[in-house]
């Protein structure tokens, strides 16, 4: 598990699928735009990207061409550790979000339960959620178990005693936190998720959405735990201030980093850390 003294993995979530490009015009949603996005992140202090796609007219897509496209281009212009969305939009089937593994990215999402989110549902059976996990298993993926809710960290516990550890032998996961129909995003519900992890879990990451970013940052460093930023999870840098660019957010997450005494990971570090082999 994280402490104090630890090097801090930044993983940032750039575009997401829940914001239009026309209202978010600094939205990376080409794949030229995702590739800036993510050398600029990189060289700010970010180790992992986490990647939805959109189609050409900007609109959230699982098309597997364009999929493995994007982590081919990552790949070559970064060290980044790339992790694909396997949650894609809430509006996805489950048939095309087990296809995503086949775009071989270093990572995937794995989210452990169904959540209500906003006025839609985050479907996550638990058939699929098992699934999913055996193939990332088999296709040596290695997953980041998505935390929305306590009951998921229940959830993750049945799963790992039931079909064992991830392809690497390391247990990453994150707590997304402040999606409305989700766990609130406080500290103190940080703190009883943490106390609730597996002890097989080797080190969490924590994501607030919106307006619970700054609470859930400050709250995962106080517990030395990592960040995952980025414009799919907040669009303002401060009260009613657009965020102009994902390298801020980046920046600002180094920042309270270092007010921690915590120094980025680079994406080397951060192989190491989730039990990835050595980048080629």
């Amino acid at each position: 598990m994280p402490s104090m003294a630890d090097p801090l993995l930044i993983t940032v979530a750039p575009t997401g699928a829940e914001t239009a490009k026309e209202d978010c015009p600094q939205l990376p949603t080409t794949l030229d735009e995702l590739v800036a996005t993510a050398k600029e992140c990189e060289a700010a202090g970010a180790a992992m990207i986490h990647v939805h796609i959109r189609d050409a007219d900007h609109r959230p897509t699982l098309d597997l061409g364009r999929l493995t496209d994007t982590v081919s281009a990552l790949h070559e212009s970064t060290g980044l550790v790339v992790q694909l969305s396997t949650g894609g939009s809430v509006h996805d089937p489950l048939d095309l979000r087990l296809k995503v593994l086949d775009a071989a990215p270093d990572s995937c999402s794995l989210t452990m339960g169904t959540t209500n989110f906003g006025d839609d549902v985050f479907s996550n059976p638990w058939p699929f959620i098992t699934e999913l996990y055996q193939l990332s298993q088999e296709r040596q993926v290695v997953p980041e178990f998505e935390l929305f809710d306590l009951g998921h960290v229940a959830a993750l516990r049945r799963l790992l005693d039931r079909y064992g550890l991830p392809y690497g032998g390391k247990v990453h996961v994150d707590f997304v936190m402040g999606v409305p129909g989700g766990m609130p995003g406080t500290a103190a519900a940080l703190v009883a998720g943490v106390a609730a992890l597996p002890d097989a879990v080797t080190s969490w990451s924590a994501t607030g959405i919106g307006r619970t970013t700054l609470s859930v940052m400050l709250a995962s460093l106080a517990q030395g735990g990592h960040l995952r930023v980025g414009m799919e999870d907040v669009l303002t840098i401060s009260k009613g201030v657009p965020v102009e660019s994902n390298r801020q957010l980046v920046e600002r997450a180094v920042e309270a980093g270092r007010l921690a005494q915590r120094t980025p990971m680079s994406g080397t570090e951060a192989r190491a850390l989730l039990g990835l082999p050595a980048a080629a």
